[in-house]
């Protein structure tokens, strides 16, 4: 089959298409490179994905088992400490991992500096290709594709190989799960800032008070701190840190800017 075929064969529209989906991706990946997946919808969250009946699709579909070795989905210090989540936050471009290194096909020094340290404990898997799906909303999803073979460390070959299909599997599957799937965001639908409550929430969003604010944009204090109102009322903001933040998700204003 076509890859435009097998996208449609990972492509989730209700409830229940997910465990035809989730079989479909399942055997291509085994297919294309004797893989077993593990699937996050959001490495921020614990929840871990199901079906339409609610059955874990980690051991119900993609062959994990509930030894403690295997319930990856299960341990909330992954999250956090795990070198292939911490890489999903810096790139969104698949990727390969193993004790000896993060490799990519777009350079990124930021891959370069995670710690490696203890790579097999911290991260459950010698080594693994792996796709990150930066969702709406600030939502970073991820997919890893495990050898089934624990001896092969070495999968340069395979990701040179298969990188950019099993990114579009594992995009296409992950980002058609959280709409059916995941509850709504509570995010307003069809608010739009001003030009000048963006200035003033980008100056906010760097520790900028108020008077320093009015200072920069030359208005009155007054005026920057309705600016800052408005745009809460409009995101549903209930103070000026998730006003700020709500902002970021949505694209109007970058954190670092």
């Amino acid at each position: 089959m076509t890859i435009a075929g097998n996208i449609e064969r990972v492509r989730i529209r209700t409830p229940q298409d997910v465990r035809p989906a989730a079989e479909a991706f399942r055997d291509l990946a085994i297919e294309l490179g004797d893989f077993r997946i593990a699937p996050s919808r959001n490495i921020a969250v614990k929840a871990p994905m199901v079906d339409a009946d609610g059955n874990i699709l980690a051991n119900s579909i993609f062959g994990w088992t509930d030894s403690e070795a295997d319930r990856w989905w299960h341990t909330p210090r992954l999250a956090l400490d795990s070198p292939i989540t911490g890489a999903c936050r810096y790139t969104s471009e698949p990727f390969w991992a193993s004790a000896l290194g993060i490799f990519s096909k777009q350079t990124n020094p930021f891959l370069d500096k995670i710690d490696l340290t203890n790579f097999e404990s911290r991260a459950l898997t010698r080594a693994a290709i792996v796709v990150p799906v930066h969702l709406p909303f600030g939502q970073v999803g991820a997919v890893s594709f495990n050898p089934r073979d624990p001896a092969r460390t070495d999968l340069s070959d395979d990701f040179d190989r298969l990188g950019d299909e099993l990114g579009i599997y594992a995009r296409t599957f992950i980002a058609s799960y959280v709409p059916v799937m995941c509850k709504a965001e509570r995010l307003p639908g069809g608010s739009r800032l001003s030009k000048r409550e963006v200035e003033c929430l980008r100056w906010a969003a760097i520790g900028k008070t108020d008077q320093e604010i009015s200072t920069i944009i030359e208005r009155s204090r007054a005026t920057v701190r309705f600016h800052i109102h408005n745009a809460s009322v409009k995101l549903d903001a209930v103070n000026r840190s998730q006003t700020v933040f709500k902002a970021a998700q949505l694209g109007y204003i970058g954190l670092n800017s």
